[in-house]
């Protein structure tokens, strides 16, 4: 049995000209089948037209609401950040597997005690995780979402 991937198809197959005569394979009905609606010229019926019954688009609901395009911020717990030292950005803590990927926006939400002295630089950290962060020693520095970089643009920065 051959795999899904093992496939040998071309990509851009050229489409079939019907109507072009008996030998050359789509003649006479030109793949219309005989009578009717749909083997008439001129036919111009709307994708959703179920044949005068009331069609599914009507039956179905209306999506109503809004839905909001925007990635959530990822969270990172304060306490989570003990075990970290000196400056704690989105790849530390990304390396640290504190978050999925480093190329989103990070939050830091206050839970436990913060015992260690780091330097944050993240995209936001809530009121009462930059009053512990001060009372350690630390500070909060805060930073725009890192953009990941091309393949060529990565490329280009190795040659360097």
């Amino acid at each position: 049995m051959t795999k899904y991937n093992e496939l040998q198809v071309t990509a851009n197959k050229s489409r079939k000209r019907v109507g072009r005569g008996i030998a050359a394979g789509g003649g006479k009905t030109a793949g219309r089948g005989t009578k009717g609606q749909g083997a008439r010229t001129g036919k111009k019926l709307r994708a959703t037209f179920q044949g005068g019954q009331n069609p599914l688009v009507r039956a179905t609901p209306k999506a109503r609401g809004f839905k909001s395009l925007r990635t959530p911020a990822q969270v990172v717990y304060l306490d989570r950040l003990n075990d970290l030292k000196g400056t704690v950005d989105n790849m530390a803590l990304y390396e640290a597997g504190l978050v999925a990927t480093p190329f989103h926006t990070v939050k830091v939400i206050a839970r436990g005690e913060l015992t260690a002295k780091i330097t944050l630089k993240v995209q936001a950290a809530s009121a009462s995780v930059i009053a512990a962060l001060q009372k350690a020693g630390g500070s909060f520095i805060k930073t725009d979402t890192p953009l990941q970089k091309s393949a060529k643009q990565a490329e280009a920065d190795d040659k360097k």
